[in-house]
């Protein structure tokens, strides 16, 4: 391809990107109206779960708290990976650096108190 424009190939590759998937889309939905037509029954439309019958109600209570434990763990626990980085390249960095990881530590302990004072780290 020869084009004096330099984003030529990359509008070329965008257009590629966004249409091969869509013609597939449509072959696939074209051919599943035309050879695959809908036999609903009441075995297929029955709720399946594991090989196992449905008995009793679907809704259940669980506990949202044990969620936010896992929630606040994985934020603390990424924020220290960001923090390693920095405590190994600690002698060679610049003040700005010092003071960017200061506050990110700070950010940290704010957060941390903010979950505490609400009563997040209660176990209940």
């Amino acid at each position: 391809m020869s084009s004096n424009h330099p984003y030529a190939f990359l509008a070329l590759l965008a257009l590629v990107a966004v249409a091969f998937p869509l013609i597939l889309l449509s072959v696939a939905q074209i051919w599943f109206k035309f050879f695959q037509p809908a036999k609903p029954s009441a075995v297929k439309n029955d709720v399946y779960e594991c090989g196992v019958a449905p008995s009793g109600d679907s809704w259940i209570q669980f506990k949202a708290h044990y969620y936010l434990y896992a929630i606040l763990f994985l934020i603390f626990d990424v924020e220290v990976l960001f923090l390693l980085p920095f405590a190994v390249a600690f002698t060679g960095l610049p003040t700005g650096a010092l003071i960017a990881m200061f506050v990110f530590m700070l950010l940290l302990a704010e957060g941390l108190v903010w979950a505490w004072q609400r009563g997040h780290l209660e176990w209940k």
